[in-house]
């Protein structure tokens, strides 16, 4: 009976396999287990995940083990089976033992030994039949064993990281909230400042383009006077320039009846007479046309300072100015150095005329 004692090693089933080892709690000194299995419950909502990998990791090292020793068990069974059949070759070419020499009582004792070998042979063979299935068994049973803690873990793992989804989506769903209702009060308030700057700005265009209408309006009052006094000098120079033009006219009739007497003092005083009489005229429109000149310059200068003005309060509150109407032109931008001058300041009035610029012709000798 050597070869049971040979492969004893191989179909004892150790009691560890069979039987999963609990886990006491956490390093950390967690109080006692209230699962079945040993875990240690976190907050009523689940269990530590390090202890759930630690029994996980040991059922699966469990089954290994049952794999392994099943995987020993049958390829022990596999070489018993085949050192039975090799045995019973020899056995069956061995011719029948008779000890026919030897005397009666010896075959007696020939014969109880066979019978005793055989009864040893097949009390061998029972038992190593129930030896080959008490280890099948045992390894189904461990087999299933770490299959149902394993699927239980499994179970417990994937409530919990459902459980754990659930919460982190609420979570989620609270701060997202909470974000949305942020938003709507930065966005509130923005609004309202907004709409207090715009009315602020508002506001204060009404009152500048109070103010500006009441400059223009004095403006044009103040422009139409100088049109009046400069309509009002050009006839008086017109009128002069008639009189003087007049006066010439008959200085030159003296000077022709005069001349008949006189023919070349008299034709050279004449042409004398002309030429200055024409000089007078020329200075008398050239300085006429000086001052309305200065009048239109003076005119679009102001205009200038206008646009100007709108601009700066349209980039105040955010309106896009227009161009003017009545000389279709932007407003003057100042930083754009194309724009022509900056306006000056529309209370200086315009270059005043000298009433005595002209020049009266001299009387005729």
């Amino acid at each position: 009976m050597g070869g049971v004692s040979r492969y004893e090693r191989f179909y004892t089933i150790p009691e560890d396999v069979r039987t999963p080892i609990p886990y006491a709690g956490d390093r950390r000194g967690d109080p006692p287990m209230s699962s079945p299995h040993g875990f240690a419950s976190v907050r009523g909502r689940g269990y530590r995940p390090w202890q759930v990998d630690a029994y996980a990791d040991a059922l699966s090292h469990d089954r290994d083990a049952a794999w392994e020793r099943a995987a020993r068990l049958t390829v022990l069974a596999r070489e018993m089976e085949e050192e039975l059949a090799r045995l019973r070759e020899v056995v069956a070419g061995l011719p029948p033992q008779t000890y026919e020499t030897l005397g009666g009582r010896a075959r007696e004792l020939f014969d109880l030994g066979m019978e005793e070998a055989a009864e040893v042979r097949a009390h061998a063979q029972r038992e190593a039949r129930d030896t080959v299935a008490g280890a099948e068994e045992a390894a189904r049973r461990t087999e299933d064993d770490a299959r149902a803690a394993a699927d239980a873990v499994r179970e417990r793992a994937e409530a919990y990281a459902r459980q754990r989804l659930l919460e982190a989506r609420a979570e989620a769903d609270a701060l997202r909230a909470a974000a949305r209702r942020d938003a709507k009060e930065l966005s509130g308030a923005a609004l309202e400042e907004w709409r207090g700057a715009r009315r602020r700005g508002e506001e204060l265009l009404a009152v500048q383009e109070k103010e500006q209408a009441g400059r223009e309006e004095l403006l044009a009052r103040e422009v139409a006077d100088r049109e009046a006094a400069l309509d009002a000098r050009y006839e008086q120079l017109r009128t002069a320039a008639e009189a003087d033009l007049a006066a010439e006219e008959r200085a030159l009739a003296e000077a022709g009846e005069w001349a008949r007497h006189h023919q070349e003092e008299a034709e050279a005083r004449a042409a004398a007479v002309l030429a200055e009489a024409r000089l007078h005229e020329e200075r008398t429109v050239r300085e006429t046309e000086r001052v309305l000149r200065e009048h239109g310059e003076r005119w679009d200068t102001v205009r200038a300072h206008m646009d100007h003005v709108r601009e700066s309060l349209a980039a105040l509150t955010g309106r896009v100015a227009a161009a003017d109407p009545e000389t279709g032109r932007a407003p003057v931008d100042p930083a754009d150095p194309e724009a022509g001058p900056l306006p000056v300041d529309p209370e200086a009035g315009p270059v005043p005329v000298d009433p005595e610029a002209g020049h009266t012709p001299a009387e005729p000798e």
